[in-house]
């Protein structure tokens, strides 16, 4: 079997939008769970809080694209320590879509963001 996950099939989306039938299975990457959304408007498949970034980093960063650099660095150390998690988001996408939900207003520089390239092998 190939180690290949194909990058369409790893997406990213906020907590706060719909859940559709094209988001494949829906994995919440947040330690938290977010305001104001309901398990079932979620529509959460599994939880992986763990290999969200610490209390520490999360408040650390605080979503300051100033620190986005070193956020993503020291995330990634954080993540070595959760490689089966890592292996079986890949396991997911390599059958089918894996949409990481996340709760970030920033869309662009949040842990959903770092877990897709790490899942994606970048």
């Amino acid at each position: 079997m190939s180690n290949h996950v194909p990058s369409a099939n790893v997406r990213i989306k906020r907590a706060y939008e719909a859940a559709a039938k094209s988001d494949g299975t829906r994995v919440l990457v947040d330690r938290l769970w977010p305001r104001g959304v309901t398990k079932n408007d979620a529509a959460i498949d599994q939880w992986m809080k763990e290999i969200a970034p610490s209390t520490g980093l999360r408040r650390w960063f605080d979503h300051d694209p100033k620190k986005w650099q070193e956020f993503q660095t020291r995330y990634r150390k954080e993540i070595e320590n959760h490689k089966e998690m890592v292996g079986d988001l890949r396991e997911i996408a390599r059958k089918g879509t894996l949409t990481l939900i996340h709760s970030a207003h920033d869309e662009a520089h949040n842990d959903a963001v770092v877990l897709r390239h790490v899942v994606l092998g970048r």
